[in-house]
């Protein structure tokens, strides 16, 4: 397939977290809101007068100093944003919005306050506490805490607007986003896809990190490209994979995956935007803030729920995307010291292939990942047992 439209100026956006288009930003005068989690609602740091600008640490090494703070038993990527705070990669942040969710992360966050580490007069960082469960009660904790910690916080440090029309502002704006996004992953349930895993992700990071009005236009284009683009005349993969697990921000590794031969036609990860670009709906009678609270908690599928129940409709869910975007295996990937997603990918190796009958490949990894090798091995290897698998069904591979 032909070069797609805008993709390699997305992925040097990706080069740095101060990337020409948060630059630009903050020249117009907005606010650069960080955040490193699903729940911390995107949609409310962009609220007009602000944006939002979710944490990575593109082209890292071994974080030393960061480290030394929270020693070498943590998630790497924890420790690689903190190295990243040291370098001063993130002085043009005006705020880190936080939240008590990952135990990693939240140790980072708390640096970021103990150390003083961010040269901005201007900047704070503010936890928000999040639920563990899915109900009614839940809901309207968080709602709570969404106002006490991020609306009413931006509207005192920053003046910014927090009413409801502003909110509403947001969802449209957030909504149309992910509307685009929808679009543009809607090729990837093809039976030959006209867009690469390594594309998607190159694509939704950036609506992630980068101000959403100065993307917006870039995505539009490519949607448009899509309604006409064909596949290879050939096909240049052997098989289809789900990519599912922790926090995973590097196109990279995506692109590993594909050259040994899987097309990742699914994103199923704390980056990924499934779920993270479903539209949030205000139902009648409801505020615009309780529809955000609500959506957010309603369609995550972290693994910090552990209701039976709730864990066993991830599973379940795993399955239907795989079935949906016609996936003939899945990728469980797991960062090393990742709490949650240590058990979740224990699990789910199991479940997913004895109750679905999906091959599993299941690894872990570190967030600067110095073992091409190894996983190339083993996701080569992974594609030759799908493919024996389809002759000893009689398939063709």
């Amino acid at each position: 397939m032909k070069d797609l439209v805008h993709i390699f100026e997305l992925e040097d956006l990706l080069q740095e977290a101060y990337n020409p288009l948060v630059r630009r930003a903050r020249d117009d005068g907005l606010r650069a809101l960080g955040y490193t989690c699903y729940f911390m609602p995107e949609v409310l740091l962009d609220l007009p007068g602000c944006f939002s600008v979710r944490l990575r640490a593109p082209r890292s090494s071994f974080p030393d100093m960061a480290t030394y703070y929270m020693s070498g038993r943590t998630c790497m990527y924890g420790r690689c944003l903190l190295e990243r705070a040291l370098e001063g990669g993130y002085n043009f942040l005006d705020a880190q919005m936080a939240t008590e969710t990952c135990a990693v992360t939240c140790r980072f966050q708390e640096h970021l306050q103990l150390l003083d580490v961010i040269k901005n007069p201007d900047f704070f960082c503010e936890f928000t506490d999040v639920p563990f469960k899915k109900n009614e009660n839940s809901i309207e904790h968080y709602e709570t805490q969404l106002r006490a910690h991020v609306l009413d916080k931006l509207s005192d440090s920053f003046g910014i607007d927090t009413s409801d029309d502003a909110i509403l502002t947001a969802i449209r704006q957030h909504n149309e986003i992910c509307r685009l996004i929808s679009e543009i992953g809607s090729y990837r349930k093809l039976d030959e896809p006209t867009i690469t895993g390594w594309e998607f992700s190159v694509i939704q990071l950036c609506t992630l990190v980068c101000p959403k009005y100065l993307i917006i236009d870039k995505l539009r284009d490519i949607a448009n490209e899509l309604k006409t683009r064909t596949p290879d005349v050939k096909k240049t993969y052997r098989c289809k994979v789900v990519l599912t697990g922790s926090e995973e921000d590097d196109p990279d590794f995506i692109k590993l995956i594909e050259e040994c031969g899987a097309l990742v036609v699914a994103d199923r990860h704390c980056y990924g935007s499934l779920p993270g670009r479903e539209e949030i709906i205000v139902k009648e009678g409801e505020t615009p803030l309780r529809a955000i609270a609500r959506h957010y908690l309603e369609t995550s599928e972290c693994p910090r729920f552990m209701d039976q129940h709730v864990m066993r409709q991830r599973k379940q869910y795993i399955a239907d995307v795989a079935k949906e975007y016609k996936a003939d295996g899945v990728i469980i990937s797991q960062m090393k010291f990742c709490e949650y997603w240590s058990y979740e990918r224990t699990i789910d190796t199991l479940i997913i292939q004895r109750d679905f009958g999906l091959p599993v490949c299941s690894i872990e990894k570190e967030y600067v990942n110095n073992a091409v090798g190894q996983l190339r091995t083993r996701f080569q290897a992974f594609v030759e047992s799908i493919e024996l698998k389809k002759l000893q069904k009689g398939g063709r591979t």
